[in-house]
């Protein structure tokens, strides 16, 4: 795929590539008139399955908190084209940074805005289908707000006309990602709205342990290493899972196994127990995640030219623009920009 060929109407330039997966790319684009960075979802339109026409038709009817706005689609030769909100990096992305380990306070506060996701997409009458770290991305100028991402594998759970669920059935191929898949996913149930909720508790205890029991597993294949998988996940106890941790986490899956196929679930109640549980631990829900923390003391550790800390050289530099008649936007900008010239 030569995307640098891609015309796109004239109104995008493309800039570096961000990430790629089984879709396709994503690469950084500028609007031509306006100057404003956007993010271009890119697939073949050749594949066996092309997920990204769906996936903007999902979105235009998601529109909320926490779900990326969609700016539009393209169809250009053999490529499908989504413009979309630029966001920031993946919660994997930061859980690396971190070193592979959120603390208590963090996997609770991001607990409770993943929870709120999942309820605005199960309100549109659809479940994700792909819970994992990759899928939650933070926003690029608001690094403590938490989007869920990736509709390509999204689905309805309730006919638009009739109002009935989809129907109970067996045999089914594992849709997601097998780390993170519900037991009944494994078993080849059809997915509703419990499995989207059991895929987030896996997420959550990976944060908080660093690895779940079943990674790692040998297989001399996809369907060999999801059986292995599989074993494990059946066979690891939620009291075992959930060891050294605070009693609400074990909770969290017992109510998530102990759901039927067709039930609502009452997510506001599981958010409930995680705030009560930050409250038992005297946390504040401060937006203060383990990789804002961890900026914080590198921005305020680095030494900048004239042997400045990072916040004295910010300040030295404010003190320059003093006396004009910026606003306080530009003055910003032009730290920025300052600040970039040393990177």
């Amino acid at each position: 795929m030569d995307v640098k060929s891609l015309k796109l109407g004239g109104k995008y330039k493309i800039g570096k590539k961000l990430g790629c997966g089984a879709f396709g790319e994503v690469y950084l684009a500028t609007e031509s008139h306006t100057g404003e960075e956007v993010a271009l979802k890119i697939e073949s339109n050749k594949t066996k399955h092309p997920q990204l026409i769906y996936e903007a038709k999902l979105l235009r009817m998601m529109k909320g908190k926490g779900i990326p706005d969609m700016r539009g689609v393209i169809i250009e030769g053999d490529s499908n084209i989504m413009i979309m909100q630029l966001l920031g990096p993946s919660l994997e992305e930061l859980f690396n940074y971190c070193k592979r380990q959120f603390k208590l306070k963090t996997v609770l506060m991001l607990a409770i805005q993943m929870l709120e996701r999942i309820e605005l997409v199960q309100n549109n009458h659809f479940i994700h289908r792909d819970m994992k770290p990759d899928n939650f991305l933070i926003g690029h100028k608001k690094p403590s707000y938490i989007y869920l991402v990736d509709f390509g594998l999204a689905k309805r759970f309730r006919n638009p006309k009739t109002g009935e669920h989809i129907p109970w059935k067996e045999g089914k191929n594992l849709t997601g990602t097998a780390r993170y898949a519900s037991l009944s996913t494994h078993l080849g149930y059809e997915q509703s709205r419990r499995d989207d909720l059991e895929g987030l508790g896996y997420v959550l205890m990976y944060f908080l342990k660093g690895k779940l029991p079943w990674q790692g597993l040998p297989g001399r294949n996809k369907k060999e290493k999801y059986e292995r998988i599989k074993e494990k996940k059946k066979s690891t106890s939620i009291e075992s899972l959930c060891e050294g941790f605070p009693s609400e986490f074990a909770k969290y899956f017992t109510y998530c196994r102990g759901l039927q196929f067709e039930d609502k679930p009452c997510i506001s109640d599981l958010r409930k127990l995680f705030k009560h549980l930050m409250k038992k631990k005297e946390y504040e829900y401060d937006y203060k995640f383990d990789w804002i923390i961890k900026k914080q003391k590198v921005c305020k550790n680095t030494i900048h030219p004239m042997g400045m800390s990072g916040d004295d050289y910010k300040r030295k530099l404010m003190e320059k623009l003093e006396g004009d008649n910026y606003d306080r936007k530009r003055k910003m900008k032009a730290v920025e920009n300052e600040e970039e010239k040393q990177d």
